[in-house]
């Protein structure tokens, strides 16, 4: 295991050629120029190419102040944590931790509903069909979180891996079968195999006092500033706190297949249930859109695929009313660009940004945002 630490450790030090990042003059003037037409406070870039990172930017400002975003700036990854846990679980798949398709029951020393998070599911046996699959690719049944139902009760809306239903509640309790089941600290060992190996420094499932020099504070969509919330427990759901710095080398790893055999890289990846849904959201919508066939859209594990111009690929975004971010990623060449905002309709400049960054991708916009018009380039 030494041996493969220092391979593993080695490989990141090239994937993070990340420090002397070539000049990108063009994107960098892009970046600016929708920053500006979106009234975006703050934007961090990271571009890969052929699996490194190529180019960081950052630019704005951090908080009301006026502070300046900086590459080393800790911002919130929202969401995107999603795909960060999902990479890691990949991780325990490889050694034989764990299995993407055996029931989660056969982990757990005692039934799900006798935990007092899930006693909700008392009485559906239903749960014991669910599998780190099913939860990972958002087809458990489950709300997106259980304080949307009006009873703030957890329960299962449908056939557990029968379609996707976008549940931050699936993620979550991906997280408790592991710290349960495997008696693994989730935080801890996501720092030991990914962050420290990567030298992703400024980054952490938890609130660390050394943030606090230069975090980012985020802006609401009508332009009220919030302070940057200091997340005391770990959520596989959306608890990371990163850079772009941090966040061009974990996506540099996800582009090269770090750290996981090619059978796993593929696995994660890979379109496992194809998505007939018409947008994300809402999560139980019954309007579907046959064009996503064209287009084979489907969720692969904790990301969503697609195949575009460019051939397969996948994205994931990050957002709550302070903070927008997109991590998409185009499997020839090796190719990424992540975005961190700290604004609540960043969203607004992610497609022109990642035609700017990628080319065009076919990026299925219209599914993943319905709320925003986007800024178009001219």
């Amino acid at each position: 295991m030494r041996g493969k630490s220092l391979a593993w450790a080695a490989a990141a030090l090239c994937l993070a050629a990340g420090s002397a990042h070539a000049e990108n003059h063009k994107l960098d003037a892009e970046v600016a120029r929708l920053m500006a037409l979106g009234k975006v406070p703050g934007v961090a870039v990271a571009l890969i190419e052929d699996g490194k990172v190529a180019h960081v930017t950052a630019q704005g400002v951090r908080n009301e102040k006026g502070d300046p975003l900086k590459p080393q700036t800790v911002m919130y990854a929202a969401s995107i944590t999603k795909a960060v846990f999902a990479y890691y679980v990949m991780m325990l798949v490889d050694e034989g931790r764990l299995d993407l398709d055996t029931p989660i029951a056969t982990y757990l020393p005692k039934p799900l509903p006798d935990y007092k998070a899930y006693a909700d599911l008392a009485g559906d046996e239903r749960w014991r069909k669910i599998t780190p699959r099913i939860l990972l690719t958002h087809s458990a049944g489950f709300p997106n979180f259980r304080w949307l139902n009006p009873d703030e009760k957890l329960d299962i809306k449908f056939e557990p891996g029968s379609r996707y239903a976008y549940a931050g509640e699936g993620i979550n309790l991906m997280q408790f079968v592991i710290e349960q089941g495997l008696g693994i600290k989730v935080g801890a060992d996501m720092d030991g195999r990914l962050f420290q190996p990567l030298g992703m420094s400024r980054s952490g499932m938890v609130w660390r006092d050394d943030f606090a020099p230069d975090i980012a504070d985020g802006r609401e969509e009508g332009g009220k500033w919030q302070p940057h919330d200091d997340r005391s427990s770990v959520k596989a759901a959306g608890s990371l706190d990163t850079t772009i710095d941090d966040m061009g080398r974990l996506a540099a790893a996800m582009a090269g297949g770090w750290g996981l055999s090619k059978k796993a890289r593929a696995e994660f990846a890979r379109g496992a249930l194809p998505i007939v849904s018409r947008s994300e959201f809402p999560t139980f919508t019954e309007e579907t859109n046959s064009d996503n066939a064209n287009i084979k859209l489907a969720a692969g594990v904790g990301v969503v695929t697609f195949e575009g111009p460019q051939g397969r690929a996948f994205f994931k975004g990050g957002h709550n009313d302070i903070t927008d971010n997109m991590l998409v990623c185009v499997e020839k060449r090796r190719r990424c660009v992540v975005i961190l905002t700290n604004s609540g309709d960043g969203q607004r400049i992610f497609p022109s940004l990642v035609k700017a960054a990628l080319g065009e991708t076919g990026m299925p916009w219209a599914w993943e945002y319905s709320r925003l018009t986007p800024v178009e380039a001219p």
